[in-house]
């Protein structure tokens, strides 16, 4: 009898323990995904007016990083506002030059969000190349 508790009382729990997680539904995409989001800035972008950064908007949870990933052979910048901002930068930028600059194909510049809102940004190399981050 002590067996049969035993097997019913971990059946019960392992029920229970997926009955959570389902109803707990789309586990944080943060945890699934490793807490990184990518954003390609597509090749071609320095001459488009519109879908250079793919996804775009990109949608993300506080706490999140973005990870753009130039794939272009252009140079460019991921930099916080739009162009002609008088604060644009203030929140990150990739820069021209620097470890985090992205020089060609294959180089990345990443920025957790710690805040929810909306966020634009732009290359200043390329002021027609916008993009924008939401955070939930």
């Amino acid at each position: 009898m002590n067996k049969n508790f035993t097997y019913l009382t971990l059946c019960v729990a392992s029920a229970m323990s997926i009955l959570i997680l389902g109803l707990n539904g789309n586990f944080d995409d943060a945890y699934a995904q490793g807490n990184q989001v990518e954003v390609s800035i597509v090749n071609g972008s320095a001459t488009l007016t519109e879908n250079g950064y793919d996804p775009d908007p990109v949608q993300v949870k506080v706490g999140q990083t973005v990870v753009w990933t130039n794939n272009d052979i252009a140079f460019h910048t991921v930099t916080s506002g739009l162009p002609g901002d008088p604060d644009a930068g203030a929140l990150f930028d990739s820069g021209i030059e620097g470890p985090t600059a992205l020089t060609g194909p294959g180089t990345t510049f990443e920025h957790t969000f710690d805040t929810a809102g909306e966020f634009d940004y732009h290359c200043t190399l390329h002021p027609a190349l916008v993009g924008k981050v939401i955070v939930t």
